[in-house]
């Protein structure tokens, strides 16, 4: 019995929050470990699903990097980062379309679908529904830098009750452009306000952004990340992350999470929550 009120307890709690979303539409990037074991895969499928039938209106937007690079060397792809973000050549783009508009794409959506959700995977060639242009002028190749989201492209589908599930390969201007790599972050704090989204979540493969002790920092903002990336603190792979997750706060999204997606159910213990997990974004 006592466990029976504790789900119900568990069950009450969560109910403010649902209500506060109900309605609302969630961007969720989905990657790093939790794309790579079948047990946490499973656990994101149901988070999904839960959040789909609590009224919820999840967008799914992936990245694939280590299959990427999984690819890429065994096709003896020379592939190099600058600031997190992938300088992507002709050959290279060939492999990041196979992997992300395809393997990866249709898998996720499958999963979804399994599960019982009402999934459809795109990219954002996709009724040229995310359009690019090259990042710092060519510097890093085929890497794009979004110039334009069709955000009416999305919301149709959501309309019609699918959970879009959205890779990051942008579309040209030009014919027969081989098309653009989008940093997944970048994509998905982009689409977050391009479709008026309440909430954009970052699924990682640490707790959070860590100080220089490790230490999880619970909450920041614009200023905090600049002086963070100034003294290295915030390097790397982590430089796209923050830099979405201020883009989101900054142009209309209410609030940015970086969670870890190693948790089960990381997503339910952040929306749900009052505590939540991972280290979120907003302006002060």
């Amino acid at each position: 019995m006592q466990k029976k009120s504790a789900q119900v307890k568990t069950l009450l709690d969560a109910l403010p929050y649902i209500k506060e979303f109900s309605g609302e539409i969630v961007v969720i990037k989905y990657g790093g470990a939790a794309q790579l074991t079948p047990e946490l895969r499973d656990k994101f499928a149901q988070d999904i699903v839960l959040l789909s039938l609590v009224g919820i209106k999840p967008v799914i937007v992936h990245g694939g990097g280590p299959k990427i690079n999984e690819l890429l060397g065994k096709l003896d792809i020379k592939s190099e980062f600058v600031d997190g973000h992938r300088v992507t050549c002709e050959d290279s783009m060939k492999v990041v379309e196979m992997v992300l508009s395809g393997e990866i794409n249709k898998n996720i959506t499958s999963l979804l679908n399994h599960h019982g959700a009402k999934a459809i995977g795109i990219s954002g060639k996709d009724s040229s529904c995310i359009k690019a242009v090259p990042k710092d002028n060519g510097k890093f190749g085929y890497t794009g830098s979004i110039s334009h989201i069709k955000a009416e492209v999305i919301h149709n589908l959501i309309a019609e009750k699918f959970i879009p599930v959205i890779a990051p390969i942008a579309d040209s201007a030009q014919a027969n452009h081989p098309g653009f790599n989008i940093n997944a972050d970048i994509a998905a704090s982009k689409i977050a306000i391009a479709l008026k989204a309440k909430k954009v979540l970052f699924l990682t493969d640490t707790i959070g952004v860590l100080d220089k002790e490790k230490n999880l920092l619970n909450s920041l903002d614009r200023d905090d990340v600049n002086r963070y990336k100034s003294d290295g603190t915030i390097a790397g792979g982590m430089i796209p992350k923050v830099d979405a997750c201020i883009d989101a706060i900054y142009n209309g999204v209410q609030k940015a999470h970086i969670i870890d997606g190693r948790v089960e159910h990381s997503i339910l213990l952040e929306l749900f929550t009052s505590d939540g997990i991972g280290t979120q974004f907003l302006q002060k």
